[in-house]
C-alpha cells in the first residue's frame, strides 16, 4: 500500500460541559442579515469583457445608452470593455439609511477578467422585490481573506463599501415586550440550561424552553427590551458541546476531537485488519511492532491490534497513517466503524 503523506487536523468536538455566553450558541430570532442581489454592467475594462456571443450583455448595454438618448442596434456594439455581473450583498440588521456595505461582483458572461472594472449604478433588491441600496464604484480584485476575490479568479471582484443602503427592515425591538432565542444546534439538554440559566440571574420566570431550539423571552418590567437582551447575551451557562468528526472527501481532510472513543470492532478494508479488543492487556509477539502503550501493528499482514481504553479516533488515524492506508482509506474505515455502532459522534460529510 502506497504510502502518502496526510495531514490531520486535531481539535477538540468531545461532548463535554463548558462556559459558553448565550450569544456564542444561539441568535435572537429575527435579528439576521438579509440578502441583496442585483443585475448590473461593469464596464473600463481592457479588452477582457464579453464577446459578441453574450447577447444580454449587448442589450443591457443598448437599453444603458438609450437612457442618455444614444440610441444603438445591440448587433452594432463590439466593444469588449464591458461585462455583465451579478452583484450581491448582506444587509445587516438594523442598517440604517446611508450606512455602506460590501458587495461581490461576479461575472455571468465570457468575461476573462474584470480587473481594473467599474460597477456602474445597480439597484439591489431584496426578495420581496423592493430596492434596499444601490451599488457603483471601482472594483478590486485580489486578497487572501476571500473577500476581495482571488487572482485566480478575476471574474469576481469585490467593492469595499460599494452599495448604499436606501431602504431599511424595520425590527422595532425597543417597544417589544416578548422575544425568542433560536440556539444554533438543537439539543433539549441545551435549551433546558439557557431557560435555567436565564431565569437564574434575573431571580423570575422570564424564559421558557418551547423546544430543542427555542426558548421564549418576556421582558421584565424593570428592562427595555433592548437593556434585557443585551443582558441575556452575556449570561453564562454549562453548555453541553456535541461530539463531531468532520470528514472533507473532496480534499481528503479528518477532523475529530482527541478523545473520541471507538467500541470494540473488527474491521477489514481490503488488506488492511482493525482489531480493537475489549481486553486490557495485548499479547504482543515478534512479529509485532508496539506503537504505543495498548496500540500494535504486524507491517506484515497488515494487522492493527487496538486496546479498547487506548483508542480514540485521532490515535487510530495516526496508526492507519504509518501503516500506509490513502486518506480514502482511513475516511472509508471511519465512515464504516460508525455504521457499525463504534463511533457514538456524529459523523458530518461536507
Amino acid at each position: 500500500m502506497k504510502l502518502i503523506s496526510l495531514f490531520f487536523t486535531i481539535f477538540i468536538f468531545a461532548t463535554y460541559l463548558s462556559a459558553e455566553k448565550i450569544k456564542n450558541i444561539a441568535n435572537i430570532v429575527g435579528v439576521r442579515d438579509n440578502q441583496l442581489i442585483g443585475y448590473g454592467l461593469v464596464v473600463g475594462l481592457r479588452g477582457t469583457g464579453d464577446g459578441s456571443s453574450s447577447k444580454f450583455t449587448l442589450r443591457a448595454l443598448s437599453n444603458l445608452l438609450s437612457t442618455v438618448n444614444v440610441k444603438i442596434d445591440p448587433q452594432n456594439i463590439k466593444s469588449k470593455n464591458v461585462a455583465a455581473v451579478i452583484v450581491t450583498a448582506k444587509l445587516p440588521p438594523f442598517a440604517r439609511q446611508g450606512d455602506k456595505i460590501d458587495v461581490i461582483v461576479s461575472s455571468i458572461g465570457d468575461a476573462k477578467s474584470l480587473e481594473g472594472g467599474t460597477l456602474l449604478l445597480t439597484p439591489l433588491k431584496g426578495v420581496d422585490g423592493k430596492i434596499y441600496a444601490l451599488a457603483q464604484g471601482a472594483l478590486t480584485i485580489g486578497g487572501r481573506n476571500g473577500r476581495g476575490g482571488n487572482l485566480n479568479h478575476p471574474t469576481v471582484a469585490t467593492i469595499f463599501e460599494g452599495a448604499v443602503i436606501e431602504r431599511e427592515v424595520l425590527a422595532n425591538i425597543y417597544k417589544r415586550n416578548y422575544a425568542k432565542l433560536s440556539l444554533k444546534r438543537s439539543d433539549f439538554e441545551n435549551a433546558v440550561a439557557v431557560q435555567d440559566a436565564i431565569n437564574d440571574y434575573f431571580h423570575e420566570i422570564v424564559a421558557v424552553a418551547t423546544d430543542a431550539r427555542g426558548v421564549e423571552l418576556k421582558r421584565p418590567k424593570n428592562l427595555s427590551m433592548v437593556e434585557f437582551l443585551a443582558k441575556v447575551e452575556e449570561i453564562d451557562i454549562n453548555y453541553k458541546k456535541e461530539r463531531k468528526i468532520v470528514i472533507d472527501e473532496r480534499t481528503a481532510t479528518v477532523v475529530a476531537g482527541i478523545n473520541i472513543k471507538i467500541d470494540p470492532v473488527v474491521i477489514t478494508h481490503g488488506d488492511l485488519t482493525i482489531k480493537i479488543s475489549p481486553q486490557n492487556n495485548l499479547k504482543i509477539d515478534k512479529q509485532r511492532v508496539d506503537m504505543q502503550e495498548g496500540v500494535a501493528i504486524s507491517p506484515a499482514s497488515n494487522i492493527v491490534d487496538m486496546q479498547k481504553d487506548k483508542v480514540t479516533v485521532a490515535n487510530l488515524a495516526r496508526v492507519l497513517h504509518k501503516l500506509g492506508a490513502t486518506p480514502k482509506d482511513i475516511i472509508s474505515i471511519l465512515e464504516a466503524m460508525k455504521k457499525a455502532g463504534a463511533i457514538d459522534a456524529k459523523l458530518e460529510i461536507i
